[in-house]
């Protein structure tokens, strides 16, 4: 049976969501971070050198990456999906499979290099050290956050804001692939970007996708979407 290696609280949330849409059988394998350094333990290196998470096993076969790992179950059992998510991959050719290509490489290629970053140095500050250079990382953090990396976040959201105001998922009028490759980047983009009030398509967007009771079935379980900075 296909085994899902889960990292709480991680980009693995949409595989098991993805999953559960296709009504595919798998297993749970449950990795806590470490409470001290959040990272994940070193026995996910058993089953992947990168020691990351997702990873999904599925007899000899070993997939990392979300975005692989999304195209593969699709290729494997996407035939067996409901008439819902036929359009899982759009044709190609087409715009929808450009959109579609476009927004599985976006997510990771661009959008979540920025919100890592915002959790990282919005982290730094509030970790141990001298009394003396707390001020300094401080002053240091909210400078790069001012003048890199909040324009940056901003321009995403409002990228993302303007597509999903002409389009009810991002390959257009159907859930494809894409969906579930940006849905990890959507959660963190509203939580660390300011006022959710200011991007309401991308709320909505999050609403529906909260709403289907395979996104909730995955929730249960697999735990929270993201952890706190």
């Amino acid at each position: 049976m296909l085994t899902v290696h889960h990292l709480e609280t991680s980009r693995s949330q949409r595989i098991l969501w993805l999953l559960e849409e296709l009504a595919v059988p798998y297993d749970i394998r449950l990795y806590r971070r470490d409470p001290v350094s959040r990272l994940a333990p070193a026995a996910l290196k058993r089953i992947h050198p990168l020691g990351k998470s997702p990873v999904v096993t599925d007899g000899d076969t070993v997939v990392a990456e979300s975005g692989a790992i999304i195209e593969y179950l699709v290729e494997r059992f996407g035939a067996q999906a409901p008439t819902e998510l036929a359009d899982l991959e759009p044709a190609r050719g087409t715009p929808e499979h450009r959109e579609c290509r476009f927004w599985m490489h976006y997510a990771e290629g661009s959008l979540m290099n920025w919100l890592v970053m915002k959790l990282v140095f919005d982290t730094v500050p509030r970790q141990p050290m001298p009394f003396f250079v707390r001020p300094i990382a401080r002053a240091l953090c909210g400078k790069v956050q001012q003048k890199l990396i909040h324009p940056n976040v901003q321009t995403a959201l409002a990228f993302m804001e303007a597509h999903l105001a002409q389009h009810p998922w991002f390959a257009g009028g159907h859930l494809t692939m894409a969906d579930f490759q940006m849905s990890f980047a959507v959660e963190a983009a509203l939580a660390r970007g300011g006022k959710q009030a200011a991007w309401p398509h991308l709320v909505a967007y999050r609403q529906r996708i909260q709403a289907r009771p395979a996104y909730q079935r995955a929730l249960d379980k697999g735990g929270p979407v993201l952890m706190q900075a």
